[in-house]
């Protein structure tokens, strides 16, 4: 008789996503190797790109609606002198020029994609107008205006390659930003046009691509050596502020209680996420500060220990 599966798993695993894949299939994939149902994802990539996908498994999945995973940094492929319909070289062209800046016109451009800016999603993405998703639309040949929506690109830079209408860009940037709008939207101000020909995501907040696996690494694995890489839930909120709880107060804020800032001697902000911990520091839930009649308190919103 085949012995149960006994550890259940729980935790973040850094997967390296390879090209031609979706983020669905990754998590697919994951699943079969940790023997649960319980996967989600923190940011989808295309099936083109490559790179750092977290994946959440067991308790950490329940993590997926609370996190804000505000810093990712991507080395993308510029092409200038071409625009598609996906704004990547997967698909369609457009329109193609032989004028293509030289590497100074672009240096001169880029200062003006830095900072906080307004980016327009693309037609081809997971994005819902009126319950469909953008993608499904655009490839019904069906195009709908959409609201530009806030970024921050925190940095930027572009080196030469080989060829020279195409760039290397390393971006780094605030989450929901489309690198391949990024791509389409220099090459405008160029006036010559530009798509992505390649991307990888090499950092996802305090998530690096040199502590991932690829899938083929993770097959070799036993389940013993698949379950000792993931990563404490606790990480996925490691920039929050620590609040820790005297055992009554514990017990408490279990049992759904508000527990006064006052009376743990702390001021945190209104509105403020914490992670929310015993008296020796280890992380049970998260938590956040709202008013109370009698002041402001923090209360558990998603328990992952119990």
């Amino acid at each position: 008789m085949a012995q149960e599966h006994i550890f259940e798993p729980d935790g973040v695993l850094l997967v390296h996503k390879h090209a031609g894949v979706t983020s669905h299939d990754v998590v697919g994939k994951i699943r079969r190797l940790y023997h649960t149902k319980q996967v989600g994802h923190t940011g989808t990539l295309d099936p083109m790109a490559t790179g750092v996908l977290v994946v959440l498994l067991g308790r950490a999945a329940k993590a997926c609606e609370y996190l804000v995973c505000d810093r990712k940094t991507y080395r993308a492929g510029l092409r200038l002198g071409l625009t598609t319909d996906t704004e990547d070289t997967t698909g369609t062209t457009l329109t193609t020029s032989d004028h293509i800046p030289s590497r100074e016109a672009l240096e001169a451009v880029l200062p003006t994609f830095r900072g906080k800016i307004m980016q327009i999603p693309p037609m081809y993405s997971a994005l819902k107008v009126g319950g469909k998703k953008l993608v499904d639309l655009a490839r019904q040949g069906v195009t709908v205006e959409r609201q530009a929506r806030p970024i921050e690109i925190f940095s930027l830079t572009a080196e030469p390659t080989d060829t020279p209408t195409d760039y290397t860009l390393t971006v780094t940037c605030s989450g929901g930003t489309y690198i391949r709008t990024l791509c389409a939207d220099i090459g405008t101000a160029l006036g010559c046009g530009g798509a992505m020909y390649a991307l990888e995501r090499t950092q996802v907040s305090d998530f690096s691509i040199e502590n991932a696996h690829t899938l083929a690494q993770l097959e070799e694995m036993t389940d013993e050596e698949r379950m000792a890489l993931l990563i404490p839930t606790e990480s996925l909120f490691a920039d929050l502020s620590e609040v820790r709880l005297p055992a009554f107060y514990e017990k408490l804020c279990r049992s759904g209680c508000e527990i006064y800032l006052k009376k743990l001697g702390i001021d945190l902000p209104v509105g403020t996420r914490a992670r929310l911990c015993t008296q020796g520091g280890d992380f049970f839930a998260l938590g956040e500060v709202s008013d109370y009649a009698q002041g402001a308190a923090v209360k558990s919103i998603k328990t992952f220990v119990l």
